[in-house]
């Protein structure tokens, strides 16, 4: 019963959302339905673009994103596939350089802003400059009411969840669960960037999905 109203929910704030996410020059959607989310992905994508991408469990939680991009006969720069440390650093480096970016959020404001924290800096980066268009995807579980609640999503629950994944890492927040505002040269929190424009216009377009996807 819950889920229902959790529904109701969704499909009266996402589209809020979305005409604030316009209002800030972002091109933005709203679905209710992961297929209709991903037919309008693909759609944006000419074929003729190379396709590269930012870690996300979004991307998992809609059906395995990636590797439908890859189905689909676009030429993909995948850096999980690399053989070592140093090509993946170059894969990482070309990626700047695609025509679309996928990624996913850590949060999004009511007023539309986006925020996301990165370790490596690559995501971010790839969102302020480089790749002809960004298409940022997000569920609904992503909003918060400011762009302040954006950046504590983004520490104090994102992050730490992202730390569980990542076997390797040695934070507090890894240990704990908490963040812990820590210098750690394995901090994932390096970069917190807030996009609260679209330059170009249109550049960056968001895919808001009226589900829970992700952290």
């Amino acid at each position: 019963m819950s889920e229902q109203y959790k529904h109701i929910r969704a499909s009266k704030l996402g589209p809020v959302v979305v005409e604030a996410l316009k209002s800030r020059h972002f091109d933005a959607y709203y679905f209710d339905e992961i297929h209709e989310a991903l037919e309008k992905i693909w759609q944006l994508t000419p074929k003729t673009d190379v396709v590269a991408w930012g870690g996300s469990l979004t991307f998992d939680d809609v059906g395995g994103l990636t590797k439908m991009a890859a189905q689909k006969g676009y030429m993909v720069i995948d850096r999980d596939a690399a053989k070592d440390a140093e090509e993946r650093n170059r894969l990482q480096y070309e990626a700047l350089g695609c025509g679309t970016f996928l990624t996913g959020a850590n949060a999004i404001s009511e007023d539309g802003q986006i925020v996301n924290i990165d370790g490596m800096g690559n995501r971010v980066a790839a969102m302020i400059y480089g790749p002809r268009q960004v298409i940022v995807i997000a569920g609904v579980n992503k909003i918060v009411k400011t762009v302040e609640d954006a950046t504590a999503r983004a520490r104090n629950l994102a992050a730490p969840l992202n730390a569980q994944r990542f076997k390797n890492i040695k934070t507090p927040c890894a240990l704990t669960g908490a963040c812990a505002d820590c210098k750690s040269l394995d901090s994932i929190c390096t970069y917190i960037v807030t996009t609260r424009l679209s330059r170009p216009a249109g550049r960056i377009k968001v895919i808001l999905i009226g589900k829970t996807l992700g952290f």
